[in-house]
Parts: structure tokens; C-alpha cells; sequence
């Protein structure tokens, strides 16, 4: 890593820190030669330890960013890649598609199937630090959290568009905002004045209520929640991470691997219950007893 940040200078050090690096090659079962699809790439660091195993990669990333990054972080650590799979020299392909459309993607590159899925959920560590992206309560900027520039709603469509009620239902099912009321409203409040538009205003709204209701809180920022509820509808992601499971099964050859990374109770509870009934119906083989 030390000759890819030299190289990087000017640039984030990092698109994303890949997290249980040594736990996913480990489950993946990475084997010399085989095809395995990353979707989630980020900054390419599980597909780097992939392709160190010998494995070939599709990467996809719904953010041109990422792309951009992980095809100059892979040049200089995997040297001599082809763009092409079907090449005895060919090592990944990185295509900017949403994990969603996975099967769609194989079709279109005519690969039938893989010998391992990986899908790790969330935020990069680039989108929450980048001062562009509208993801983080750390700095002022436009509330956009879109991880596709191409999405038509932005975090503040949402703050600005929807009901004081939908706003308050999004913090609590999302988000488990217990003070998603009284947030939703002086939300409500606040947008009769003016217009909702960065990351500060909304930052420091939360943060005015939970001083109402609390003199203390947790570690955890009061705007967590809020900010993380609406990053969850704006990219879509539970209703993603619904349709892609199946997908990955039908494309997973037999004794294929799936690993998936979450973060939160929702992702984690709709992954166990999806796995807990493919088990059930014969689909798959849960490998772990529980998550690592």
C-alpha cells in the first residue's frame, strides 16, 4: 500500500477501507483462475486481495468516482490488465452499474455465471469524507448523498419535499429515530422560512432538538440517525439489497460463494432472514453460525 499512496499524492489516500479483508477472501474461497464478481468496489481493496489470490474480477460501483479510483489503484497494484474477460491475461473488468442490476450486467458480458459474490453495504469511507457529496454532519455542503450522480432526489428533495408526517415515519423506520417527531416537525418549521439546503442547517436543527430533550446524549452524533435514514432512501438501498439476493444465487455456480458486509439492523436482518429461508427452501448452505 505504501507505493500506491506515494504515487496518489494530491488524492485521497483511500477510496474505502475494505473492512473483514482476511474474513472475506477466507469465505470467498478465492481459487486461481475463477470468476468472481465484487459488488461493491469502492476503492478496490477487496478486489485487489482477489486478484492477488489469482482470482479474476467483474467490479462493479454504482459511483463514477469509485471507477475512477479503484482503475488507478488497480493498474498500479495489478499490473497488465485486460479489458477484456475472455483473455487467457485477463484479470478484472470494472463496470459503473448498480449491484442491482447484477444479472443484467453478466448477460450483457455474456458471463453465465461466478464462483463468488461479494457485496459490501453501506457508505464508502470517500463519500463521507469527500467535501462534494452532501453524505456527512462533519462539514458544510449541499445535501445530496446520491452514490450515483445520475439520481434524479437529493437528500434536501426529501428534507424540503416530503410531508412533515412522511418525514417523521422515513427518521423512525429507517433510521430508529426516537425523536423523528419532533425533528420532523421543526423541519416542517423551518422550510416555511427557508429552504432546507446543506448539510450544516440540517446538522444543527437535530442537534437544537436533541438539546431539548436531553442534556446528555451518546458518543454517536445526534444527527446520525437522520442523516443515515436519508441516505438509505435517497440510494434506495434496502429495496437494492432485496432484489440483488436472489439474483446472486442464480448466477452463483454450484458451490458458489455469497459474503455479504452490513452495517445496520436492517441490512443485517433482511441478509439473515434471505439466507435463513434459502436454507429453508434448499437454495444455499449457510456457512457461518453466526455473522462474523
Amino acid at each position: 500500500m505504501s507505493k500506491i499512496k506515494a504515487e496518489n499524492q494530491g488524492r485521497p489516500a483511500f477510496f474505502h477501507q475494505p473492512v473483514l479483508l482476511k474474513q472475506t477472501i477466507k469465505w470467498l474461497q478465492v481459487r486461481p483462475g475463477q470468476l468472481y464478481l465484487d459488488g461493491t468496489l469502492g476503492g478496490a481493496g477487496h478486489t485487489q486481495a482477489i486478484l492477488e489470490k489469482g482470482g479474476r474480477v467483474i467490479g462493479l460501483d454504482r459511483d463514477p468516482e469509485a471507477i475512477s479510483y479503484a482503475g488507478e489503484h488497480l493498474r498500479n497494484a495489478c499490473p497488465a490488465p485486460n479489458d477484456k474477460l475472455r483473455g487467457t491475461d485477463a484479470h478484472y473488468q470494472l463496470i459503473q452499474a448498480n449491484f442491482v442490476d447484477l444479472k443484467q450486467v453478466l448477460a450483457k458480458q455474456q458471463v453465465p455465471s461466478v464462483s463468488g459474490i461479494l457485496l459490501d453495504l453501506g457508505v464508502s469511507s470517500y463519500q463521507l469524507k469527500a467535501k462534494h457529496r452532501g453524505f456527512s454532519f462533519q462539514q458544510d455542503e449541499i445535501l445530496d448523498m446520491r452514490m450515483d450522480p445520475d439520481l434524479g432526489v437529493k437528500a434536501a428533495d426529501l428534507v424540503n419535499g416530503l410531508y412533515e408526517k412522511e418525514l417523521a415515519d422515513l427518521f423512525f423506520k429507517l433510521g430508529d429515530e426516537k425523536l423523528a417527531r419532533p425533528i420532523a416537525k421543526a423541519i416542517a418549521e423551518q422550510r416555511k422560512k427557508e429552504p432546507i439546503q446543506t448539510t450544516q442547517q440540517l446538522s444543527s436543527l437535530v442537534t437544537s432538538i436533541y438539546k431539548r430533550h436531553y442534556s446528555t446524549w451518546s458518543k454517536i452524533h445526534p444527527a446520525s440517525k437522520v442523516f443515515m435514514s436519508l441516505r438509505i432512501a435517497v440510494n434506495d438501498e434496502l429495496n437494492n439489497l432485496r432484489s440483488v439476493l436472489p439474483q446472486a444465487i442464480k448466477v452463483l455456480r454450484s458451490k458458489g460463494r455469497l459474503v455479504v458486509i452490513s452495517f445496520h439492523g436492517l441490512e443485517d436482518k433482511i441478509v439473515k432472514d434471505f439466507f435463513n429461508k434459502g436454507e429453508e427452501k434448499g437454495w444455499l448452505k449457510i456457512l457461518t453460525k453466526k455473522p462474523i
